[in-house]
């Protein structure tokens, strides 16, 4: 397996006192004693050698959006230019900074990167390099010769120096392979040796003794010591026109040439006299270069084949890549006659030089939070396709598409209208208005063959952003020019839709089917640690007149999101999040009934407990969101615990009786219910969100809710009123009689506990206590007794809490009996109503989840996410850290982080405190990129419900 040495991570752990001095070379990548003349020669060139640490701050062409570190080299001083790798420099937008073998950190930005070969340009002010003297080193391809020992410099292995010894072995070797929709190299000899390099010493140079350098590491085997060296004559070249300041023009006939031996050369008919006249011109050549790829539509196409063996250009005999690319650079926009052998017949074909810019993307538009630019080159090279069309370089947002990939998409069409080019595509998103659903057809870049289609629900509120991004080498930045505003969204006009027949068993439950909707989610913004942001159940009409239904909280977990209901597989209208249930799982949502003509009937909801053994009957939606149903019974109600997520808090169920039914089938639907023989409803049937497990799968648990648990709730929404629960903030979990014995409840109680619940003799331990009022309170280990003079032996009887302000408590604690007043606290002050965006993190006050599993709040700032390529990425800010200071000012509450971070100017160090989940303190600091990651925040407005964004500019908070 081949992989290019590049973006070795670091954390904000590690220790620059473990760099390797530059006067010390390290005995571990050497073997025995260097020689003196090797000696002084590394002492030379580490001076020039630069730790690079960047972030490729967007997903562009083969590039995603990472954070990584590799080495550069300086090779002009006066001009501060320095020679790294092109998948380094990136074909995107690039942020970072160099480190002198010093300790001198400088910014750099890129002026050049090529759109084939492996390397590029970054550039920083020599001025601002006050301790040392910057020298350059020279590049000397012509020195690379096989047998030459040589020392490859650099940033191995996220040491910021590091010396490892080698020999060439090879100047002809293909370009390495690094795999699929990622870059390569091609169309040039690889220079091989080993030297085992590891991750971070992309873009090491290779020196030889005199000092010289040689090559350019670039990539290596991860199953083998062998490394890979681009060959520099055209870095040499490139080079010298910028510092010329003349174009480095690039010439392309769109078509891959791979160095073949002479053996398989015959074998694809290379003649004999072919042969020996090649041979006889480069007694040193092992093979010639036969066409291996010719893109559609390029100059090449139908004059040149796969498996063509080129002999002249220009009737110059050819056998290297190097003097190829010496022709068509300074032939571009010419034509160049190429003499080819095909099948032992000489062939003379002419082609024009296409400008290899021209087909290597230079900017990429943002809009419905999915980013796109035309198919590059690099990547049309690779699947044998016409370099054209709109790549989806970030499938995000409204243009997630189906499936698991999130790149490698071709936009084919965009509401039935044909987007061939990127600013046909923008032209077509100007006039979509917002909300608006729409058809695409697009394929993937690996499987052209299939058409897919898939509706999308165009999302210009949330994510406002249109915006052209074009690549300016003077600045380094790319420039971002606006859009537009989208158009306002059309009002909807009712729609007719009809119910399927449902041939079931039993006719009363077959007609539950027109009391079902499918409701879809879409979040925006993966506010209070959710993992999804697209989810979609059925959820059940308690309500028809009004539009309301219940769903469970796994589809809606917050209401910054967008809610469409689906009737009868047939209308999609909007939906609002009218109600989130602290504890119990379930949300109510609501829809407009005059938008859709439909049969929807209410559900008959039933007003008596459920029991265990109770025949019911079961009917649900599978994964395929397909009705099933059967008759079955109640195996059991019992309090359950879902594990809390180890990794980042977020919502779960507690405090619940759960429901399981007798039938294989429960396992396989995520939503239903539970009715009697009539229809009647007696249960919900939910997924509850539970813990990751260690492949990182999200555990969901399929169980029943009793539905008389949700009446009063329902009840006051058929009345106009919204339902503003308190609650006791604690979870509790059941303890047979037996332990409550042992741990000092009285045989009073043992008594009182047996005649009042007859079906289950139990009480209730307190498992775990929030941070807040309670905390100051109860204790993890109280046993609880009664609630306001109600003996405690079922969930439901903590009810009683929903609407006061303070509950009496009587509780066992250390085998002693006390009763104490405990306040209650509201749902809406657990519920996120603001998230901030600064530099990459998202922070958000501590939701629910987190006061559940952690016994102090460090701060009300909280890092529940963070963006790749972000400095808050490059920087190891975390989600589950708390920022508790910035440059010494304390940071409570996000009010007064966005005081101090508004007044740091951009690309500036801020320092932070930060305490991690685990109560482990540490200091960072953070350069700020507001051009890329700007500060911003979206904030609920509770008298309207809606949420509101406001953004920063020069430290004044802006309304959008």
């Amino acid at each position: 397996m081949v992989s290019a040495d590049e973006c070795e991570s670091y954390s904000s752990g590690s220790s620059e006192d473990d760099n390797v001095s530059s006067s010390v070379i390290p005995s571990r990548f050497t073997s025995g004693f260097e020689s003196v003349e090797w000696q002084k020669t590394i002492e030379n060139v580490v001076k020039s050698v630069v730790a690079i640490r960047f972030a490729q701050v967007a997903s562009f062409d083969c590039d995603s959006a990472l954070v990584s570190e590799a080495t550069g080299f300086v090779v002009d001083a006066e001009n501060g230019i320095i020679m790294t790798n092109r998948h380094v420099v990136g074909s995107g937008p690039f942020c970072g900074f160099a480190v002198f073998d010093n300790h001198e950190e400088i910014d750099v930005k890129p002026i050049y990167r090529d759109p084939v070969h492996d390397f590029g340009f970054l550039q920083f002010n020599p001025k601002d390099i006050k301790y040392m003297k910057v020298s350059a080193i020279t590049l000397r391809p012509d020195l690379a010769k096989v047998g030459c020992e040589i020392r490859v410099v650099g940033n191995d292995a996220g040491e910021k120096l590091s010396i490892l010894s080698g020999f060439i072995s090879r100047l002809d070797r293909n370009a390495p392979d690094y795999g699929f929709l990622t870059y390569n190299d091609f169309n040039t000899e690889y220079i091989q040796a080993a030297a085992s390099a590891s991750g971070g010493s992309s873009g090491s140079p290779v020196v030889n003794m005199d000092g010289f350098v040689v090559a350019l590491q670039a990539g290596g085997s991860s199953e083998a010591s062998t490394d890979f060296f681009l060959p520099l004559n055209r870095g040499l070249r490139a080079l010298e026109c910028v510092q010329q300041g003349k174009p480095i023009t690039r010439g392309t006939i769109q078509c891959q040439w791979l160095l073949k031996p002479f053996d398989e050369c015959r074998r694809l008919g290379l003649t004999s006299a072919a042969e020996d006249k090649m041979r006889t011109k480069f007694p040193n050549t092992i093979g010639l270069l036969l066409a291996e790829t010719v893109l559609p539509e390029g100059p090449s196409d139908g004059l040149i084949e796969e498996g063509d063996c080129l002999l002249e250009i220009n009737g110059e005999p050819i056998s290297k890549f190097i003097r190829v690319d010496e022709i068509f650079d300074s032939s571009v926009g010419e034509e160049v006659e190429l003499l080819i052998q095909r099948g032992g017949i000489d062939r003379i074909v002419k082609v024009k030089i296409n400008d290899l810019h021209a087909i290597t993307p230079d900017r990429y538009v943002e809009v419905a939070g999915a980013s796109f630019h035309n198919l590059s080159y690099q990547l049309a090279r690779l699947y044998a396709i016409a370099a054209k069309g709109v790549y989806i370089c970030e499938a995000a947002g409204s243009f997630k598409l189906d499936g698991s990939e999130r790149k490698g998409w071709i936009l084919d069409s965009v509401d039935d209208i044909p987007v061939p080019d990127l600013d046909t595509f923008i032209e077509v998103m100007k006039k979509i208005p917002d909300c608006k659903r729409i058809p695409l057809r697009y394929r993937h870049i690996r499987d052209l063959h299939s058409i897919n289609y898939t509706i999308a629900y165009i999302n210009r509120h949330w994510n406002d952003t249109f915006r052209l991004a074009i690549r300016n080498d003077e600045t380094g930045l790319w420039d971002f020019t606006d859009l537009g505003k989208p158009l306002p969204e059309v009002p909807l006009q009712p729609q007719i839709a009809k119910f399927p027949d449902m041939k079931l068993e039993n006719i009363n439950c077959a007609s539950l089917v027109k009391s079902f909707v499918r409701v879809s989610t879409s979040v925006p913004i993966k506010l209070d640690g959710f993992p999804k942001s697209r989810k979609t159940a059925y959820g059940l009409v308690v309500d028809a007149e009004k539009g309301y239904v219940v769903v469970s909280r796994v589809v809606v977990p917050n209401d910054l999101c967008d809610i469409s209901i689906t009737i009868a597989e047939s209308v999609v209208i909007p939906g609002k999040v009218v109600f989130l249930h602290p504890l119990q799982n379930y949300a109510i949502v609501s829809y407009d009934p005059s938008l859709v003509i439909a049969p929807i009937q209410s559900a008959t909801l039933s007003t008596v407990p459920l029991k265990q053994g109770t025949p019911v009957i079961f009917m649900g939606y599978n994964h395929n969101l397909r009705v099933v149903a059967t008759s079955t019974r109640v195996t059991d109600i019992t309090a359950v615990t879902i594990p809390p997520n180890a990794e980042i808090p977020r919502y779960r169920a507690i405090n619940v009786d759960a429901i399981t039914a007798d039938t294989t089938i429960s396992g396989q639907c995520g939503s239903g219910v539970l009715a009697d023989e009539d229809g009647t409803v007696r249960a919900l049937w939910l997924t509850y969100l539970g813990e990751t497990s260690h492949e990182g799968h999200d555990h969901e648990y399929k169980l029943g809710i009793d539905i008389t648990t949700l009446q009063n709730v329902i009840q006051q929404l058929k009345n106009g009123i919204i339902p503003k629960l308190r609650f006791l903030d604690i979870e509790v979990y059941a303890i047979h009689m037996v332990q409550a014995r042992i741990r000092g409840v009285t045989e009073e109680w043992i008594r009182r506990v047996e005649e009042d619940n007859n079906e289950q003799h139990q009480l209730f331990n307190v498992l775990r206590v929030s941070s807040g009022p309670s905390a100051q309170l109860l204790e993890e280990g109280d046993i609880l007794l009664a609630v306001n003079g109600k003996v405690m032996t079922r969930l439901a009887d903590l009810d009683i809490m929903y609407d006061k302000e303070e509950v009496e408590v009587m509780i066992v604690r250390n085998k002693q009996e006390m009763i104490i007043k405990v306040p209650t606290v509201s749902t809406e002050v657990h519920e996120t109503d603001r998230v901030v965006s600064w530099c990459g993190t998202l922070l958000q006050r501590p939701h629910h989840a987190v006061r559940q599993q952690i016994k102090k709040i460090h701060s009300g700032v909280y890092v529940v996410g963070r963006t790749q390529g972000s400095p808050a990425f490059q920087y190891s800010i975390a989600p589950t850290n708390f920022i508790t200071h910035v440059n010494g000012q304390e940071t409570p509450d996000l009010d007064k982080f966005l005081e101090v971070v508004s007044s740091i100017p951009d690309n500036t160090y801020a320092k932070l405190r930060i305490v991690t989940f685990d109560n482990v303190p540490f200091a960072c600091s953070i350069k700020t990129n507001y051009h890329y990651f700007p500060t911003g925040e979206l904030v609920k407005n509770h008298e309207t419900g809606e949420w509101e964004g406001y953004s920063y500019k020069d430290g004044k908070k802006v309304s959008e």
